[in-house]
C-alpha cells in the first residue's frame, strides 16, 4: 500500500486513486457551480482551507497532470453555457477583503472532483487534504484485512472493491462528458447559424445573377432588333444602288438617242 509521502512525491500512485472522488463528499461538502460538474479556483480554495495563491501555485507546477483530470480554463461562450458569467470576486477564498458585488470575467479555471481529489493528493499545507489522503490509504486497506481474516470471502471483496473502483471513474467521466456535449451543441449551433447565413447570401447571389440574365436577354433582344434594321437598311441601299445604276443607263442611253447640235462655225460660212 502507498504511503501518504508516496502520493505528494509520486504521480503513479496517485493515479491509482483517482477514481475515489467520493471520499471528497465523505471529508467535506464540495461547493459546485450550477452545473453540478466544477469548482472554481475560489471554490478549491475555500474547500481546503487555504488561499487560493496556493492553487494557483500548484496548477503552476501540476498544470498537464491536472488538466489531464479535468481541470479545463472557460472563455467566451462557454462562460455563459456553464452558468459563470457573473462569478463573485476573489473574496470567496479565506483571508481575503470580502467584496459584495459581481465582477464580470474574461475567462475562468473550474476544475472536475477528479482534479480536486488530485489536488487533494498534492496539497501538503492543508489539514483537509491530509484528511483526505488518510482516508484514502485507510480505505484500501481494509478490503485486505477483511480478505486475510476470512478466507471464505476469498477474491470477493476485492471484486467488489474493484467494481466500486471501476464505477467511480465512470461516474465522473459521464458527468464529464456533459460540458463537452454542450460545447459541441454550442458549436453545432453556431455553424448552423453560419449554414443559414451563406444560404442567404447564396439566395441574394441568385436573385442577383437572375436580374444579370434578364438584363443580358433583354440586350440580346436589342441586338437582334438593331441587326434587322441593319439587314432592312442594307437592303434599301442596295435597290437605291440598282436603281441609281438603272437612271446613269437611261440618262446616257437618252444621250446617244439626242441628235447632235449643229456646229456655229458652218453657219457663218454660208
Amino acid at each position: 500500500m502507498p504511503s501518504e509521502v508516496a502520493l505528494l512525491e509520486s504521480r503513479t500512485p496517485r493515479t491509482d486513486h483517482l477514481g475515489r472522488v467520493d471520499v471528497l463528499e465523505k471529508v467535506k461538502a464540495l461547493q459546485l457551480l450550477p452545473n453540478g460538474l466544477h469548482v472554481t479556483t475560489e471554490g478549491v480554495a475555500q474547500y481546503f482551507v487555504v488561499h487560493k495563491e496556493a492553487v494557483h501555485s500548484l496548477v503552476r507546477r501540476h498544470r498537464e497532470e491536472l488538466t489531464s483530470n479535468g481541470m479545463i480554463t472557460l472563455g467566451g461562450d462557454e462562460l455563459r453555457i456553464d452558468d459563470v458569467v457573473k462569478m463573485t470576486t476573489s473574496s470567496e477564498a479565506p483571508n481575503d477583503t470580502p467584496e459584495s458585488y459581481p465582477q464580470g470575467r474574461s475567462h475562468l479555471r473550474v476544475f472536475t472532483r477528479r482534479a480536486v481529489l488530485n489536488i487533494a493528493m498534492l496539497l501538503r499545507d492543508s489539514e483537509v487534504a491530509r484528511c483526505v489522503r488518510t482516508y484514502l490509504l485507510d480505505t484500501e486497506e481494509l478490503p485486505r484485512t477483511v480478505v486475510a481474516s476470512d478466507p471464505r470471502y476469498d477474491g470477493l471483496d476485492l471484486r467488489v472493491t474493484n467494481l466500486e473502483g471501476s464505477m467511480a471513474q465512470i461516474g465522473p467521466a459521464l458527468q464529464e462528458l456533459g460540458p463537452v456535449v454542450r460545447r459541441m451543441s454550442v458549436r453545432l449551433e453556431s455553424m448552423d447559424h453560419r449554414m443559414a447565413a451563406m444560404d442567404h447570401r447564396m439566395d441574394t447571389m441568385d436573385r442577383r445573377l437572375e436580374a444579370v440574365d434578364h438584363r443580358v436577354e433583354s440586350m440580346d433582344r436589342r441586338l437582334e432588333s438593331v441587326d434587322r434594321r441593319l439587314d432592312t437598311t442594307n437592303r434599301v441601299v442596295g435597290a437605291m444602288s440598282v436603281r441609281l445604276t438603272d437612271l446613269s443607263e437611261d440618262v446616257a442611253d437618252i444621250r446617244r438617242r439626242l441628235p447632235h447640235p449643229p456646229h456655229p462655225g458652218r453657219k457663218r460660212r454660208r
